[in-house]
């Protein structure tokens, strides 16, 4: 289960930094990305239903360990912090590589990512994981039901359409939000594993060169980041509904909407 810690731009406003290459995230609060929330909660799901042990990790700076502790206390077994300078700056191909380098060494039946991460919409990692991994891969599953060394799944499609496949395992499965209401997290929860032990694995620990991971292991280079132009304010038709309707018309018949 691979989970992603990212800033929460919800209710913040967004400003570009003076590098002019990222957002300045400075006073910004950091959460588990909300489609890895509904991962975790499938994952441990499926441990549940079917027995099993979840296994968490993340590619997250130093406060990133609450997130893995969040995890714990939703169900997971252990977590695992990969935690180095190095991984800073690093796209979804560098992330890619470096949980493959940490999952290589581990046997696993079933990988789960969340579909996109909350700040940049990639969703590269969990598709970039299965290639590396020679592993099959869906995403958007809003639906997963494991028998038989297979995972029945339902996916969505554009439209309102879905789609249903069997995937034989070991596979990665993208998970959408919605699949699952995730579980209230209780204090007594958070307390049974705050002195639980999570690891914490460098750059080389995973056997990874710090060239390969971060800013110097990464295939997309940003060159700028800009807010969008403001766009021209809604114009608000006030007077009588003869007046509104009037005024309508005009602006139809302006824009070539009626003749």
């Amino acid at each position: 289960m691979c989970v992603k810690w990212r800033p929460d731009t919800s209710e913040a406003d967004v400003a570009v930094n003076k590098e002019g290459k990222d957002i300045n995230k400075a006073d910004l609060d950091y959460d588990i990305n909300d489609w890895d929330r509904f991962a975790v909660e499938e994952a441990v799901r499926i441990k549940e239903k079917i027995g099993g042990k979840v296994t968490v990790v993340s590619v997250a700076p130093e406060d990133g360990e609450s997130m893995l502790r969040e995890c714990l206390a939703r169900g997971a077994d252990e977590a695992f912090h990969l935690c180095d300078e190095a991984f800073e700056g690093s796209d979804g191909y560098a992330v890619a590589r470096t949980l493959v380098a940490f999952i290589k060494g581990r046997p696993c039946d079933l990988i789960l990512t969340g579909t996109l991460a909350d700040d940049d919409c990639g969703g590269q990692v969990g598709g970039m994981l299965a290639a590396m991994l020679g592993m099959p891969q869906s995403s958007l599953v809003h639906k997963v039901d494991i028998q038989d060394g297979r995972a029945n799944i339902v996916r969505e499609l554009e439209g309102g359409l879905s789609e249903a496949l069997e995937i034989d395992l070991p596979a990665v499965l993208s998970i959408a939000t919605g699949i699952n209401e995730p579980r209230f997290v209780s204090i007594r929860a958070v307390r049974k594993v705050a002195g639980l032990d999570i690891p914490v694995l460098t750059s080389g620990d995973v056997g990874l060169e710090q060239s390969q991971v971060g800013a110097a292991g990464s295939r997309i280079k940003i060159e700028k980041v800009f807010m969008p132009p403001e766009g021209e304010g809604a114009e608000i038709i006030t007077g009588s509904t003869e007046e509104a309707a009037g005024r309508l018309a005009q602006i139809l018949k302006e824009k070539g909407g009626i003749a």
